[in-house]
């Protein structure tokens, strides 16, 4: 042992945490380079270390050395065993440190179990099976025998809530079991801590996975990607649900779609074309699926002879989103539906397609009081849903033919039924996911219907403009992407599918 005093910043060993002023240890720790807490990372040096990740691991790695850098999801000690299970996004898995006093150490271990959680560790281990089943891990069939361990980033806080209370499910915090679960407000509050559960990550690896199979899908059919304004002079929907912020001398809006630069692009010659990014919706609804900003997927087309050319696209679009998603992507679904469980997304190929008037037959069958040209309302909405699943088998259907009167004033007349519109719905478990329509294309006719709706024309000149000198017939559409997530795995709360979701009541973190 050291045998005079030594200042906590001198010690060398590890054991002593940097909080004894006596070592007492230094001649009987075996292993005292193969752990402790390393210096602040300030990019000092690179070595040619090989890391791995933790979801490549299998049971065929068993007898193989890696180096793993992820969180501590748990950690115990008992005598001469320390336990951690490490976390690496969705992935866990077991670490295991037995003392030996040859190469692992007693004040190994005890450092080891007294790791505090979430704090970022280098996990230098040799892969085994495990004797049997670790349940409590993802990676169920190996475990890690521990040869290394450093601490990267220590955790010295008080945790806001466990991460093990925030992937509690229904069914666990249901009656006098003594559990505790987390608020969604707690939660949001804490959004970094939050994001960090496995379930989190899983639904935000499905949100990136619903954006990549839109863009792939889009560029395969020779689709542009364009990025619009989101800063404009007048509201892009009409209405009076825009944000409005001084921009220099004049007024300006934040756009609630890039509806009017997608048409402008089709007068363009681009054809086809695609955007993904941020929309504005100053609607002060505090339900579960509205949020004031959320992630829009938007595409406009050109087509030749019928608008259902278009639909005929996002028919294809949506039938490979939902067998990719099912198939690509089935251990994160798993993974959600494990603290959130739900019935397995179904849908047809070729989606259901139903008009208007159908969807008002089958409510009035019901025993719905709905008018033939009255919009429906959310109740009206998950009440065709479920009449839909019962009759058809599917959460998933395209709704055709909406009145004019609720649709938006660029959206084209039906010249074969007054009072409807070449206009469209989709809907995911009886929700709406999707606007669209065919768009007028003519000039004058969108000033008569620009005016009719009360929207002043010098605020939207430019736009009609883009069509003074000739432009093709063209529809598309504009679907929320956080919506789509959480309809998708039936997640109850639009909040748990953003990343941070900004709501009429919620504008930080």
């Amino acid at each position: 042992m050291c045998v005079q005093p030594l200042a906590p910043s001198l010690c060398p060993h590890p054991a002593c945490h940097g909080w004894l002023t006596l070592c007492l240890y230094a001649t009987q720790d075996a292993s005292p380079d193969a752990y402790g807490d390393l210096p602040m990372n300030q990019s000092q040096a690179k070595t040619d270390a090989k890391w791995t990740r933790l979801s490549t691991l299998t049971a065929a790695d068993a007898g193989s050395t890696v180096l793993i850098r992820g969180r501590v999801h748990v950690s115990r000690g008992t005598g001469k065993l320390a336990f951690i299970t490490l976390r690496q996004q969705s992935h866990t898995v077991q670490v295991v440190a037995a003392a030996d006093d040859k190469t692992i150490s007693r004040h190994m271990v005890r450092f080891i179990g007294n790791i505090p959680k979430e704090s970022v560790v280098d996990v230098t281990a040799t892969v085994t099976a495990a004797p049997t089943p670790i349940d409590s891990c993802s990676k169920k069939d190996i475990e890690l025998q521990v040869q290394k361990v450093f601490v990267v980033s220590r955790n010295n806080h008080r945790m806001p809530f466990e991460l093990a209370d925030a992937l509690r499910t229904e069914a666990e915090l249901a009656g006098d079991s003594g559990l505790v679960g987390v608020s969604l407000d707690t939660r949001l509050n804490n959004r970094v801590i939050d994001l960090r559960t496995m379930t989190n990550q899983s639904i935000f690896r499905l949100q990136a996975a619903v954006g990549k199979i839109f863009r792939d899908f889009l560029q395969n059919q020779d689709f542009v990607e364009i990025h619009s304004p989101k800063m404009i002079a007048g509201a892009s929907e009409g209405g009076a649900n825009v944000f409005k912020m001084n921009y220099f001398k004049s007024e300006a809006c934040l756009a609630q779609s890039p509806q009017l630069y997608k048409q402008m692009a089709i007068s363009a010659d681009f054809d086809r074309v695609f955007e993904i990014g941020p929309v504005f919706r100053a609607e002060d609804s505090n339900t579960h699926r509205h949020l004031t900003e959320f992630v829009g997927l938007d595409l406009e087309m050109a087509f030749n002879e019928h608008y259902h050319e278009v639909l005929d696209l996002f028919d294809n679009l949506f039938v490979t989103l939902f067998k990719t998603l099912s198939t690509e992507y089935a251990e994160d679904i798993a993974t959600v539906f494990n603290q959130y469980p739900a019935e397995p997304f179904q849908f047809l190929e070729p989606s259901l397609r139903l008009t208007f008037p159908e969807a008002i037959a089958m409510l009035r069958e019901a025993g719905y009081e709905v008018g033939d040209f009255d919009d429906l309302s959310t109740e009206t909405e998950r009440a065709l849903g479920r009449l839909v699943k019962e009759k058809y088998k599917t959460d998933f259907f395209m709704l055709d033919k909406f009145p004019q009167a609720v649709r938006p004033f660029y959206t084209m007349p039906d010249p074969n039924n007054p009072g409807y519109s070449n206009s469209y719905d989709f809907f995911m478990r009886g929700e709406e996911i999707m606007s669209g329509a065919q768009r007028v294309h003519d000039a004058d006719f969108l000033a008569e219907r620009a005016t009719a709706c009360g929207i002043p024309l010098d605020s939207i000149q430019a736009y009609i403009d883009s069509f003074k000198f000739g432009s093709f017939p063209h529809a598309g559409g504009g679907v929320g992407l956080e919506r789509v997530v959480m309809l998708y795995l039936a997640l109850g709360n639009i909040r748990k599918s953003s990343l941070f979701p900004r709501d009429p009541k919620r504008i930080t973190p």
